[in-house]
C-alpha cells in the first residue's frame, strides 16, 4: 500500500527525517555540494571522511532558515521520503558556473526572483510512485508563495534508460509534466524554465 503524500516547505522540524533520507541516498553529501568551496577532490574526501561536517552544516542552515537549506520535503505518514532543494539562483553560483551552463545567453539575466532546482532525492522504495512529480508541484507552490518570478531546472534527460544516481537534479519528465519548457536545448542536459 502506498501512503498518501504531503509536500511542504522544509523546516527545522524536518531535520532528523531529511538527514536520514540524505544519509541513506547521498553518500555523505547532505545537499552541501553547491555551497562547498573546495575542489572536487576535496569534496570527495569530505564526503568519505567527514560527512558529519556536511550533516552539521545542513542542520545549521535548516535551523537558521537560510537559503542553503531552502526547499520542499515530501512526507508519507510524517516520514520524509523526498527532498527538492529550491535555492535562489544567486546562492548557488557553482551550479551556474559549470562548464555546461557557463556563459549561456539564456542564463544571462538578473538573478533576482529566480529559483533553481538544485537537488532532488527520493527514497529508493518510493521511486516511480509520483514523489518527484509531487515535489516539483510543491516547489512551484513554494516559489509562488515566496514571490519568485521564475524556476529553473537542470535535469538529466536521455532517450536511453537513465540510472537513478544520474537523476540527482530530478527526472525531466517531472518538470515537463508540471509545465516547464525548454529554455535551452543542450543534449542530455537541457535548461528548463517555468514561471510559478
Amino acid at each position: 500500500m502506498t501512503l498518501p503524500l504531503r509536500v511542504e516547505p522544509a523546516h527545522a522540524r524536518h531535520a532528523d527525517g531529511l538527514v536520514a533520507l540524505l544519509a541513506s541516498e547521498c553518500s555523505g553529501c547532505f545537499c552541501r555540494w553547491w555551497h562547498f568551496e573546495g575542489d572536487k577532490n576535496a569534496w570527495i574526501g569530505r564526503c568519505a571522511l567527514e560527512p558529519e561536517r556536511n550533516e552539521a552544516a545542513l542542520r545549521e542552515a535548516l535551523a537558521a532558515g537560510s537559503d542553503d537549506a531552502r526547499g520542499v520535503v515530501a512526507l508519507a505518514d510524517d516520514e520524509v521520503v523526498g527532498w527538492l532543494k529550491l535555492a535562489p539562483a544567486a546562492s548557488v553560483p557553482k551550479l551556474y558556473d559549470q562548464k555546461l551552463y557557463r556563459g549561456l545567453p539564456v542564463l544571462d539575466r538578473p538573478s533576482a526572483g529566480v529559483l533553481a532546482v538544485a537537488c532532488v532525492v527520493v527514497r529508493a522504495d518510493r521511486r516511480r510512485q509520483g514523489v518527484a512529480h509531487a515535489l516539483v508541484g510543491g516547489a512551484l507552490e513554494a516559489a509562488r508563495a515566496s514571490g519568485a518570478t521564475c524556476v529553473e531546472a537542470f535535469p538529466r534527460r536521455s532517450a536511453e534508460p537513465v540510472h537513478d544516481a544520474e537523476l540527482w537534479m530530478g527526472p525531466a519528465s517531472a518538470f515537463v509534466a508540471q509545465g516547464f519548457e525548454v529554455a535551452h536545448e543542450f543534449g542530455p542536459y537541457p535548461v528548463l524554465r517555468r514561471a510559478p
